[in-house]
């Protein structure tokens, strides 16, 4: 319980300062512990950082225990995410770690190839169902991908705290269907998400009108 709570503290206190601006006292005081018990369980602001960036890659490694992966599987992926980001500040924390440590210092690779080898892996199986053009290499649209949902979360946080995100999600996928899968199979997908992901989220279900928009 305490370590959860140091890992709280923690998420807080990087989502609202960012790595470079946060102490291990601004740790302790979020997450309520002494500083004594906060070392007993981190060495260090280092490792801290680093168990909430791994947390956030759990949710790639979601993709992997999907008995069937596609399309549908990582539109719905990012519309988990558009809600994590909103709902979980484990998840904002661990995110906005990955893209400081990206852009500072000494960048780390992992977290990034860590979700283009998900992604890539979901799309091979896509493409061997013909649900993916036979022209497109699935390693540079993975790499687009994961960059474009990157840029549209850090977007919809400066201009709307994140609240359209699920839209914008939608609208990736509402450009992006048409020149990645077959024209006969674009219908198959849902760019807004599965009706099962939506009501798993809780958002509400799509009118007929809306789909065919969508």
């Amino acid at each position: 319980m305490t370590r959860q709570a140091i890992l709280n503290g923690a998420a807080a206190a990087f989502d609202a300062t960012g790595y470079g601006s946060t102490s291990l006292s601004d740790v302790a005081k979020h997450a309520g512990v002494t500083k004594g018990a906060l070392y007993f369980h981190f060495s260090s602001k280092e490792a801290l950082a680093q168990a909430l960036v791994e947390e956030q890659q759990q949710y790639a490694e979601l993709l992997a225990d999907v008995p069937r992966p596609g399309v549908q599987t990582l539109i719905d992926m990012g519309h988990r995410m558009a809600h994590g980001l909103r709902h979980d500040v484990r998840l904002r924390a661990g995110v906005r770690l990955v893209v400081e440590f990206g852009s500072f210092g000494s960048p780390d690779p992992a977290p990034y190839s860590a979700w283009i080898n998900a992604i890539r892996d979901c799309l091979v199986h896509a493409q061997a169902r013909g649900d993916v053009q036979t022209g497109i290499n699935v390693t540079d649209l993975a790499n687009v991908l994961s960059s474009a949902f990157t840029g549209l979360q850090l977007t919809s946080h400066v201009l709307t705290a994140r609240k359209d995100l699920d839209d914008r999600v939608t609208d990736l996928w509402r450009f992006l269907l048409p020149g990645v899968v077959p024209p006969r199979r674009v219908s198959r997908f849902e760019p807004a998400g599965s009706p099962e992901c939506r009501a798993e989220l809780g958002l509400p279900p799509l009118s007929e009108g809306e789909s065919d928009k969508a």
